[in-house]
Formats: structure tokens, C-alpha cells, sequence
């Protein structure tokens, strides 16, 4: 079966590419898709974010199976034009799951054939956003342990710039 993992990826972070990599053992193919959001501002073009993303996903070992794309539209709708059987969100916390609960009945509304599976964060992911690393790097912070060692400088560098 296919998977789709739906977001924004501004910028991918360590969490989700923990994600992409435990879905992958459970999936035949994940394909992680980074959906326009016109309500979202972001620092990054949806092609920068695929680049990243492509990039940080040939660490994994199921790498073969995972693959980017730009998608539009109800994720529901991208999930059937693909094939996906299912969508994969992570969950960090109680406020997350209110709101991934509110998404996931709407698309089960607009079609049950395709699941909606919650991968709860690790630990040490836990309060990790792609928010939160764009604020830490926009300070001079350290970004070491929230993004891929692949794009840690090009998100220093680009969220210095752009914000």
C-alpha cells in the first residue's frame, strides 16, 4: 500500500524526516507531499523544499521507497489521484491532535476509502516545528539537532536572509 505524508516542509525538520523513515517500513512507497497553503507564508519555494527534502531523504535506508512532489488542493483528493491508501501526520501534542482529528473526520467524510494514521513524535521531537527552527536560526541559533546535517546551512543562511 501507498502512503502520503502531507505538509508544508518550511523548512523539513529532523521530526518529520523521523516520520518519513517509520513510515516507510510500514508502506510500500511514502510520498511526502508539500502542499501549497496559500493561508501559510513561507520562506522556502515549494521547488527549494523539494530539493531539500529529495536531499535529506537519501540518508534513510528505505530511500527507494520515498519519493517528493508538489501537490495542491484537498489533500484527500491528492491522496486518490496518487493511489495513496492512506495519510500519514504526526502528532506532538494534545493541541495537534484537536486539529489533525478535525482533518482527518473531514477527509473521511469526503472519502472512506483512504485512512488517515497518526505517528506519534519521539521524545526528543516533541516540540520540534518548522516555526520553531526559522525563529532559532533567524537569532543565530543553533539548528544542529532540529534539521538534516544536508540542508543545515542552506536553512541558516536562507532564513537570515529572507526574514
Amino acid at each position: 500500500m501507498k502512503a502520503c505524508y502531507p505538509g508544508t516542509f518550511d523548512p523539513i525538520t529532523n521530526g518529520h524526516l523521523d516520520i518519513i523513515e517509520r513510515a516507510s517500513r510500514m508502506f510500500d512507497e511514502v510520498d511526502v507531499l508539500i502542499m501549497v497553503n496559500p493561508r501559510k507564508s513561507c520562506v522556502f519555494s515549494v521547488e527549494e523544499r523539494k530539493d531539500m527534502i529529495e536531499r535529506c531523504i537519501q540518508i534513510l535506508p528505505t530511500k527507494d521507497k520515498i519519493k517528493a512532489m508538489i501537490g495542491s488542493g484537498l489533500t484527500v483528493d491528492f491522496a486518490k489521484e496518487i493511489g495513496a491508501g492512506a495519510i500519514v501526520r504526526g502528532i506532538r501534542a494534545v493541541s495537534d491532535y484537536e486539529y489533525e482529528l478535525q482533518q482527518a473526520t473531514a477527509n473521511l467524510m469526503l472519502n472512506d476509502e483512504i485512512e488517515t494514521l497518526f505517528f506519534i513524535a519521539r521524545p526528543e521531537y516533541s516540540f520540534l516545528s518548522s516555526s520553531v527552527v526559522k525563529e532559532i536560526a533567524q537569532n543565530g541559533g543553533d539548528v544542529t539537532n532540529l534539521v538534516p546535517k544536508t540542508i543545515r546551512a542552506e536553512v541558516t543562511d536562507t532564513v537570515k536572509k529572507r526574514l
